[in-house]
């Protein structure tokens, strides 16, 4: 019987695949017979991550490029076909955040965060969209966004704004490449622990532990809980799966009912 949830032989990119997320991103699908690259703008992240997938049996190269520039984001895609002979899977999981009131953020902050988390993700989008076309063969992005694209954050404005903006670039993109075969989703995780994500999401204990009564299944979220909903976006199971936003949060409870429960 065909495994329909198999993502055996389908080539694929991550960016953002030397830290957090992206690092399980990677060996998931490596793991299951998905020739991988991995792409970020630090190659010393990148290294490790390559050798330890290679060590496990897998199949994975590596790519340094700022998603900022449209050039090398096209240039990652022709390295991904180099080594492969084709893409089948995009996955957008690069992203920057700043954590300042909006009062104190300044134009060159608002703008990185921007354009790294939205016009990076159009640019590699972009990139493998004309990829897929070129092959004939259809293909699958999963951008990811976050729980402030679509909630909002008070502290991380421009992170919120732009992974708002990465919900709705999919919805679009879903739209526009449809008729060349091409799946468009998204993941909006909640918290999820990571490397550094301590300093960003949760400063000191008392948000962290606000934050962790406010999840309905009472913990944080782990980098496999968003890997795995990857593999079933890039496999035969959701084929008729596009434009769709997956919230993956453990449960949100409002800060209201939180009170009223006497968490």
């Amino acid at each position: 019987m065909k495994d329909v949830f198999s993502v055996e032989g389908k080539v694929t990119v991550v960016t953002g695949g030397g830290t957090g997320i992206g690092i399980s991103i990677a060996h998931e699908f490596a793991r299951r017979g998905a020739p991988v690259l991995i792409a970020s703008r630090n190659a010393g992240h990148l290294e490790p991550v390559r050798d330890d997938i290679r060590k496990a049996g897998g199949k994975c190269e590596m790519f340094v490029v700022d998603v900022r520039d449209a050039a090398k984001c096209d240039e990652m895609i022709a390295e991904a076909v180099k080594h492969f002979g084709r893409l089948d899977v995009m996955i957008n999981n690069h992203g920057g955040s700043i954590t300042t009131p909006s009062m104190n953020l300044s134009p060159n902050g608002w703008r990185a965060v921007i354009s790294i988390n939205l016009d990076g993700t159009f640019f590699c989008s972009k990139a493998a969209a004309r990829q897929f076309i070129a092959q004939g063969s259809g293909g699958c992005i999963i951008n990811l966004s976050s729980t402030a694209g679509v909630h909002g954050s008070s502290t991380m404005l421009p992170y919120a704004a732009s992974k708002a903006g990465v919900i709705k670039l999919t919805e679009s993109q879903a739209g526009e490449w449809g008729r060349h075969g091409i799946r468009v989703n998204c993941i909006a995780p909640g918290p999820v622990t990571t490397e550094g994500a301590a300093e960003r999401i949760w400063p000191n204990e008392e948000v962290k532990n606000m934050m962790l009564r406010s999840r309905a299944l009472g913990r944080f979220g782990r980098v496999e809980d968003v890997a795995y909903p990857c593999i079933f976006l890039a496999s035969e199971a959701a084929s008729w799966m596009s434009g769709a936003t997956m919230v993956i949060d453990g449960g949100n409870i409002r800060a209201a009912e939180i009170v009223q429960m006497g968490l």
